[in-house]
């Protein structure tokens, strides 16, 4: 297994991984929209995707980052927006994989860090704290979307 920055040549091994990400978030399926949405991520190059590819090149799972500001830092930073894997792959490393080299390009980028939010429930939490992430007890985040 390895894992490697993707780019519109990886979309095919994507595009899978991504309608999956969104089944699992209860999402229905659209094939053609995830290719779309994607394709734009690519184009304007407005994320990062990181995608972990078998000895074949199968897609097993891939982490999306969005970069961000710290205006009080003064510094970038990313927001880790997707991790899946999938269920076939789940238990090899391969989240562990895919967001330690979220985090290698992170320092490489000289960034502030890596932030992320998940469901109360997600089992991936083990994950994270044993990585060394750091459930926030400080601050409240809010949202306001558009009905």
């Amino acid at each position: 297994m390895k894992v490697i920055q993707a780019s519109s040549e990886n979309l095919n091994q994507l595009v899978p991984l991504f309608d999956g990400y969104r089944a699992f978030y209860k999402q229905p399926s659209n094939i053609e929209a995830a290719r779309t949405f994607l394709t734009e991520r690519f184009s304007k190059k407005d994320s990062i995707i990181f995608i972990a590819l078998d000895e074949n090149e199968n897609g097993l799972g891939f982490t999306q980052l969005y970069p961000s500001f710290s205006s009080v830092k003064m510094q970038r930073t990313y927001i880790l927006n997707d991790l899946y894997v999938l269920e076939k792959a789940r238990g090899k490393g391969i989240g562990e994989a895919l967001m330690n080299k979220a985090k290698e390009f992170a320092i490489a980028n000289h960034s502030r860090g890596l932030t992320l939010e998940t469901d109360y429930d997600n089992p991936a939490q083990k994950l994270y704290e044993r990585l060394g992430w750091k459930r926030d007890n400080k601050v409240f985040h809010y949202t306001w979307e558009i009905k």
